[in-house]
């Protein structure tokens, strides 16, 4: 009988299998957050992904029977930029793959990824932690912003990367996203 993966091993695995058909990824998301700022459960794991179209069926057979994946939406999601699931039958754990999409600040936030070992000799492609802040202002901002998860996920990257993140570039991209004003009420929290 083999193992369960736990949400770390699930995310590792999806990351293999889109890099062994040609794919990039990163992983964003709570487990994003989650390595840069304040750690929590999550019940999905997200990835923005980069997949050559005809590679989806290869895709599918990489990550094996344990996972569900509609290819249909998968490429819909890769075509458009938007939103497909797939589920880690044994847990019932649903990842979420964003299609990459090739706005200017997609492009310059799918280049900030970066290398980061999440377990020892184990590593993953994460979202920057700016980028992170700014795509989550976003996702509260289009959530009338009442969401106190995405809010608390912001302050918790803020307060845990205090000296360390690139104020500048956070600084230009929430004005070019119109996130300003709740970068700044974020900042002024979490002093």
């Amino acid at each position: 009988m083999k193992a369960e993966l736990d949400v770390i091993g699930v995310a590792v695995r999806v990351a293999e299998a889109i890099e062994s058909v040609g794919g990039r990824y990163f992983v964003g998301g709570s487990l994003a957050s989650s390595v840069d700022g304040e750690p929590r459960a999550t019940n999905d794991v997200d990835f923005v992904v980069d997949l050559p179209l005809g590679r989806i069926d290869a895709f599918a057979n990489a990550l094996g029977a344990d996972f569900e994946v509609d290819q249909g939406m998968l490429r819909e999601a890769l075509l458009r930029g938007s939103c497909a699931n797939a589920f880690y039958l044994p847990m019932v754990l649903k990842i979420d793959f964003f299609g990459h999409a090739h706005g200017a600040y997609d492009e310059v936030e799918f280049n900030r990824r970066r290398v980061v070992e999440v377990r020892p000799g184990t590593s993953l492609y994460v979202k920057s932690p700016e980028d992170s802040i700014l795509r989550k202002l976003l996702w509260f901002r289009a959530g009338g912003e009442v969401s106190d998860r995405q809010w608390r996920d912001v302050l918790g990257i803020l307060a845990s990367q205090r000296g360390h993140l690139d104020e500048a570039y956070l600084d230009i991209w929430a004005n070019q996203l119109g996130t300003a004003n709740l970068l700044a009420r974020a900042r002024a929290a979490a002093m």
